[in-house]
């Protein structure tokens, strides 16, 4: 395991740890769990204006990590850091193809408000990619 899949699924875990309660035991790395995921982040939404930057950028971390633990665990695939974003980036179907996904930017725009960032949206698009993607295909959902 590399040290940033170890850091990517630390992050993810810890997300279930604080935000399990509040999701009622709905954190399972499901694509399901992604529904709650929304929710949650609709929540704090509304309070950002009052978050400070070091918490929204927590938020964004483990949100963002555990929406691409919720892809690993359904496609497998290698998490790389992807330097102009910033990020990581969770690369799957390599040799004969390359679908990939970075989740920071979008729970990023959710939790600002933009309801157009629809985590289970966002992330139903890429699962379909992945599913019907032919040979030699190349996409990044950001």
């Amino acid at each position: 395991m590399s040290e940033l899949e170890k850091q990517v699924r630390e992050k993810a875990n810890l997300a279930v740890a604080q935000f399990q309660d509040r999701a009622g035991d709905r954190l399972n790395f499901s694509a399901e769990s992604l529904l709650m995921v929304e929710e949650m982040l609709d929540e704090a939404s509304q309070y950002i204006d009052q978050m400070p930057p070091s918490d929204i950028s927590a938020l964004v971390q483990l949100f963002g990590s555990y929406l691409l633990e919720v892809a690993r665990t359904a496609h497998g695939g290698e998490f790389l850091w992807h330097q102009e974003h910033e990020q990581p980036v969770l690369v799957v179907g390599e040799p004969n193809r390359h679908i990939a996904i970075m989740a920071f930017q979008k729970i990023r725009g959710r939790l600002n408000g933009d309801k157009e960032d629809n985590i289970p949206f966002f992330y139903q698009g890429f699962n379909e990619r992945v599913q019907s993607a032919l040979p030699g295909t190349r996409a990044l959902y950001v």
